[in-house]
């Protein structure tokens, strides 16, 4: 199996993270995403045109949330439950926003200007961690290895991107110190 994808993206990285934990043998191909040469290959394997893109024989997946359920299938590992697939939407909506204001600051614009797309992008943001922070405690979130690298590797683009603070978290910040020492993600930094 192949995962295709970027050594910074937090989507890519989780993936990376799952595998290694579960002794999981995936070929990470590095991918330029925003280069002439990169771009044809992404859309080629992805018409959405995002990564990661795991490439199994005839099959490929293009989303992180679906190629997680296919390597629990393939692994013999549950599904998440149905709460921690709404933490995970919640994880996910986070990242999303995050990676809108990233590729807009890159395209020059004031992320904090008064704009609508802005204002609601910041208010999911501000929200979200705040949510996270709260119930990162509970049973669901602890017990669910996927999400915890999930929310790792959001907390990590974070800091690697500068995108926001989050240090009023205490929650977030202790994870965040924690789970920054495993080995799996140490490996993945894209500040190797």
């Amino acid at each position: 199996m192949k995962l295709i994808g970027t050594d910074a993206s937090p989507y890519a990285r989780r993936i990376r993270i799952w595998a290694l934990e579960n002794n999981c043998n995936l070929e990470f191909v590095t991918l330029n995403i925003f280069s002439e040469e990169g771009r044809p290959t992404l859309a080629s394997n992805n018409p959405a045109r995002k990564v990661p893109i795991l490439v199994d024989g005839d099959l490929t997946l293009g989303d992180s949330n679906t190629i997680l359920r296919y390597l629990l299938k393939k692994t013999a590992q549950p599904d998440l439950s149905w709460p921690q697939e709404q933490l995970l939407t919640i994880i996910n909506a986070c990242n999303d926003s995050l990676v809108e204001m990233a590729i807009c600051k890159r395209s020059g614009f004031d992320t904090q200007s008064d704009k609508l797309f802005f204002n609601l992008q910041n208010e999911r943001i501000a929200e979200t961690l705040s949510y996270l922070n709260t119930h990162l405690a509970d049973d669901e979130f602890k017990s669910c290895e996927y999400l915890n690298i999930s929310l790792y590797c959001l907390l990590d683009w974070i800091c690697f991107r500068e995108l926001t603070d989050f240090s009023q978290h205490s929650e977030l910040v202790a994870f965040y110190e924690q789970y920054s020492k495993r080995q799996a993600a140490i490996n993945t930094s894209p500040s190797l």
